[in-house]
């Protein structure tokens, strides 16, 4: 195999990170489509709070990318504006998309939660994407370091490398099998977001340890500091998530 693995249509060829990441988009809008339906907030308060939650999901995916790569100032700054220009983070997005829901919530004044209509519709984007994150090898710097192990990728430098973007995909599936179990047990709204971003930032925080990415506080980089810092904000959901209590038939 080739990187990147151009998507042939016809005589047409296709980025892979084009063709998957539109197709992750196109499937994530319609199934949070389908769940609004199913929401108790406004119409138009919905409106507003997707809106904050792109603005916010745009600006933190730049940010939390310029400081993952922000040694690449000093060393290649055509490189680095390259990244900044073309690069975003899911994890940034996450956190920025967060925020951006929250001040908007403050602002239009709802006060109910709204992310669990978002959980299954991000799930399976993020596992489309991520094929197209793995088609396109090198220049996509989401790949993992070497390693020796039979499964290891050659992107395309000679090097086998730890393919992180299917270990990704492989943890979001299990991940949404177990919230789907999780789910058939006693929870609150909201706590399905939570439980969410509880499992997928405790894998970025592990799985990032073994990316060659710039590392320069107590050997963590700035996308595993996030995911720090976001788990430190929901410590308190973190037991409850294993907790099992039935739901109570009266």
């Amino acid at each position: 195999m080739t990187f990147p693995v151009y998507i042939g249509i016809g005589a047409i060829k296709i980025h892979p990170h084009v063709f998957f990441e539109a197709i992750a988009y196109a499937v994530a809008l319609r199934l949070s489509l389908r769940n609004f339906r199913r929401d108790t907030v406004k119409p138009t308060q919905r409106s507003s709070i997707v809106v904050g939650g792109m603005i916010g999901a745009l600006i933190g995916a730049k940010v939390l990318v310029m400081l993952q790569h922000i040694n690449l100032w000093w060393q290649q700054q055509e490189l680095f504006l390259l990244m900044l220009l073309q690069g975003k983070t899911v994890v940034g997005a996450l956190l920025g998309a967060l925020i951006g829901v929250e001040l908007t919530k403050k602002i239009i004044g709802v006060k109910q939660s709204t992310g669990d209509a978002f959980v299954y519709p991000l799930m399976f984007g993020m596992m489309i994407g991520r094929i197209g994150c793995f088609l396109t090898g090198l220049s996509d710097r989401t790949y993992g370091i070497a390693t020796s192990l039979p499964w290891g990728i050659d992107f395309g430098d000679g090097i086998l490398r730890h393919p992180t973007q299917l270990y990704e995909i492989g943890f979001l599936f299990l991940w949404m099998v177990f919230l789907q179990v999780r789910s058939r047990y006693l929870i609150q709204s909201g706590d399905l977001f939570k439980f969410y971003m509880i499992g997928y930032l405790s894998f970025r925080l592990i799985i990032d340890s073994i990316k060659p990415e710039f590392q320069p506080i107590l050997g963590l980089s700035a996308i595993q500091i996030a995911c720090v810092l976001a788990l430190i904000y929901y410590y308190r959901s973190i037991p409850k998530l294993f907790q099992f209590q039935e739901v109570s038939c009266e």
